[in-house]
């Protein structure tokens, strides 16, 4: 390999050179790092806040401000990696305390990341070298395996009974356990859709979910009827949210914390293990994995062909909208036009 290092003489000729331009190398180094005066947290998250989607805020919004709490007045070059690590360490110990905390360790992780997110913008904005991003020199706290997994057809019958008999809105509870039970789909989906999203003919919902992600989803005949007369009776406009109250009000992530809320007083083991709806996501694509093989399980899902932990091979076996059909078809037990 050849040695690029500069030898004495050519050094000598350097400095000669700068010499005789007037310039030090100490002011030639001053200039190649000179870089505006970086903000502080107070005036720079705001900014960040603005740039991010919505569910970046909502994500991060909440350890931003702990931040501007904790650091508002100092400037984003100031905290070192230590101090970091500090911060992650008092959010964790001082994490309101739930049913289904973990130790703070995914307040902790939140953190982070939420300072990395910051940190990523300061230095695209020029504001901080890449080499000198302190939130990339702390570790993340390791992520424990999630505890939610697939509900059982007899307990998934439960919730569905006490869904459709109690509450002030049974009829509104059903359509969301079976529309995220036929989709899989999550409710940030759910919540985005939209009566001009919805293909009677073909029978598919186009989905908008987490990270701007977009998919058309396959749903029975009989979910799709649900639909279009819920849009119906409800006001909805073609480019509204679909979901609402009757009195006609777009329902929020409220409603499910009520539903939830509601079928954990009826069932103790809903409320004992902190049951969501998310759990119905993972009870139809461990079904559909189980017996449809987990290509369709991973389109079924709407997850990311770039995805890091599948390997090259999923490349080449992508599962085509008509086999999600079909796999449909056979968790519903009705025919689908695409199957």
């Amino acid at each position: 390999m050849k040695d690029t290092t500069a030898s004495g003489a050519e050094l000598g000729a350097a400095r000669l050179l700068l010499a005789r331009m007037g310039i030090s190398p100490a002011e030639l180094l001053e200039a190649a790092v000179a870089r505006p005066q970086a903000p502080t947290f107070a005036e720079y998250v705001p900014v960040v806040a603005a740039a991010v989607t919505a569910g970046t805020r909502r994500a991060y919004g909440s350890y931003w401000k702990r931040v501007v709490e904790r650091w508002g007045q100092r400037r984003l070059d100031e905290p070192t990696p230590s101090e970091i690590e500090q911060l992650a360490e008092h959010v964790k110990t001082h994490v309101v305390a739930r049913r289904n905390a973990r130790g703070g360790r995914s307040a902790a992780e939140h953190l982070i990341a939420a300072l990395r997110c910051l940190y990523r913008r300061a230095v695209a904005d020029g504001f901080i070298a890449a080499a000198d991003n302190p939130a990339l020199k702390v570790a993340k706290p390791r992520r424990l395996p999630s505890m939610r997994r697939a509900v059982a057809d007899t307990r998934l019958a439960e919730i569905y009974e006490v869904a459709a008999s109690t509450g002030d809105d049974p009829a509104l509870d059903s359509l969301l356990l079976r529309l995220h039970t036929e989709t899989a789909c999550r409710r940030g989906g759910a919540l985005a859709l939209r009566p001009a999203d919805l293909d009677p003919d073909q029978c598919l919902i186009l989905l908008r979910e987490k990270a701007d992600t977009m998919r058309w989803q396959p749903v029975s005949p009989t979910l799709m009827r649900y639909l279009l007369r819920h849009a119906e009776e409800r006001g909805a406009t073609e480019a509204g949210q679909l979901l609402r109250y009757r009195n006609g009000q777009p329902i929020t992530r409220r409603r499910y914390d009520y539903l939830w809320a509601r079928i954990g007083e009826h069932l103790p083991w809903v409320y004992v293990q902190q049951i969501s709806t998310h759990w119905l996501r993972h009870t139809t694509l461990t079904w559909v994995e189980r017996n449809f093989g987990y290509a369709i399980a991973r389109a079924y899902a709407g997850h990311s062909e770039n995805g890091g932990d599948v390997g090259t091979t999923a490349t080449y076996v992508k599962a085509t909208l008509q086999e999600i059909a079909g796999a449909l078809s056979a968790l519903t037990n009705e025919p689908h036009p695409l199957s």
